[in-house]
């Protein structure tokens, strides 16, 4: 299966770009897709010039319709837009970028810092917070159980809260997170997740970059899983870079949110992650009022709740009674063919978790069946999107997003004059 994005750009200088307009095809291949984020190299673009009037419009039947995009400067420059709804396979689409004088943006996401915390909403309506302040445990429990660096709320469109934090059978669960549990440091034991024995933590550090545009929104911060047990000082056992951006989707019929994670060891020996069935890529501890007989799991291999723990999938749907008009929502959760151990393992807790309540917990736990060594200096990438909505998904919907994830479409820039 192709795994790459590959664009396409053998037909034109763009140097021009400010003199003439540029047409160009996209290919969806072989995969039905959804609500695709796509990007556009502009390397070859003089896109520095005057950025605010960029204009992007999609060719079709009796004539055009304007198509939200935004810049991405950086190494290698993109622009950025949804391919909105539906585009079947082996189909192509028709776009036109051209130079305007600046007109006002559409509404996009919006990114607010807030006490605490960095919202990202649409039209009002919160899709997610990221916690970047300590938070303490309730009064009367340990100290230890506290930590930063984690999302929670994370709404559904209809506005029900999905995550939970500080659960009382596992203080140490966090809304959406993804720390190491048993890993090694030479021959010393270092857990990150239980934070009850003193041995390690997550903590946020700092903000490397906010975003807020026409088609997303988000923030990268420093996140560091801390040693407790060095000798001397506490010490960073890894770095972990969090890119976190929820895309504009246009509707706001549901929220499609991109997890990325990176990590790197400054340690001179590097870190073990050892095979466990806890740790690492993407943790998610879900409403208290989901449990086993309101709530359900469907994995992209056509594994239910009882069938799916420590097996592997390409996605995982989970979903569960909500106060919403629909009375159901969810979240797809989307792991990427790039990520280690694809199609990734998972934890998925057994129907008689919690006294036979069943509540739910899912991960995507990239290090379940093998041991992962993290070398000094080295960079780590597992990605993640996150589909969340309200009402029924199928299984085969659920594919279209995931293809539009894992296998993006061609880009092909068309011959001037064409």
């Amino acid at each position: 299966m192709k795994t790459t994005f590959s664009i396409c750009l053998c037909f034109i200088a763009l140097t021009g770009f400010a003199q003439e307009d540029i047409r160009f095809y996209v290919h969806a291949g072989e995969s039905d897709l959804l609500d695709c984020p796509v990007s556009l190299n502009l390397d070859q673009i003089n896109y520095n010039e005057d950025r605010g009037s960029i204009q992007l419009a999609e060719l079709v039947a009796g004539g055009e319709v304007e198509v939200p995009c935004q810049l991405e400067p950086g190494h290698s420059a993109k622009l950025w837009f949804i391919l909105p709804g539906e585009t079947p396979k082996g189909t192509k689409r028709e776009f036109i970028l051209r130079r305007r004088e600046t007109i006002p943006g559409p509404d996009g996401v919006q990114l607010e810092l807030r006490q605490g915390q960095v919202r990202l909403s649409k039209m009002e309506r919160p899709i997610l917070d990221y916690q970047f302040q300590t938070v303490f445990p309730p009064e009367g429990i340990n100290p230890l159980f506290q930590r930063s660096g984690f999302i929670h709320p994370l709404w559904s469109p209809g506005g029900e809260m999905l995550t939970r934090i500080q659960p009382p059978d596992h203080y140490h669960h966090y809304g959406i997170w993804g720390p190491w549990t048993l890993t090694h440091i030479g021959d010393r034991e270092v857990d990150f997740w239980n934070l009850l024995k003193g041995e390690g933590t997550v903590r946020f550090s700092g903000f490397l970059s906010q975003v807020e545009g026409a088609v997303f929104s988000g923030f990268k911060a420093l996140q560091e899983h801390i040693d407790f047990g060095a000798r001397g000082a506490d010490q960073v056992a890894i770095n972990e870079l969090l890119d976190v951006r929820a895309w504009n989707t246009g509707n706001g019929e549901v929220w499609l949110i991109d997890y990325t994670t990176t990590l790197n060891s400054p340690l001179d020996s590097g870190i073990m992650l050892d095979a466990y069935r806890y740790g690492g890529g993407i943790g998610y501890r879900a409403t208290e009022r989901w449990h086993k007989d309101n709530s359900s799991v469907l994995t992209s291999e056509n594994k239910d709740r009882k069938g799916a723990d420590g097996t592997k999938a390409k996605w995982c749907l989970v979903e569960g009674e909500s106060s919403t008009p629909e009375g159901r929502s969810g979240i797809l959760f989307m792991g990427h063919t790039s990520n280690r151990d694809f199609p990734e393992p998972m934890r998925v807790w057994p129907e008689d978790q919690n006294g036979g309540r069943g509540d739910l917990y899912f991960e995507f736990c990239p290090i379940r069946h093998n041991d992962w060594k993290l070398e000094k200096g080295k960079d780590y990438t597992l990605r993640y999107r996150l589909l969340v909505f309200d009402g029924p998904l199928t299984a085969e919907t659920a594919e279209k997003y995931w293809q539009a994830f894992a296998n993006p479409p061609r880009v092909e820039l068309l011959k001037s004059g064409n």
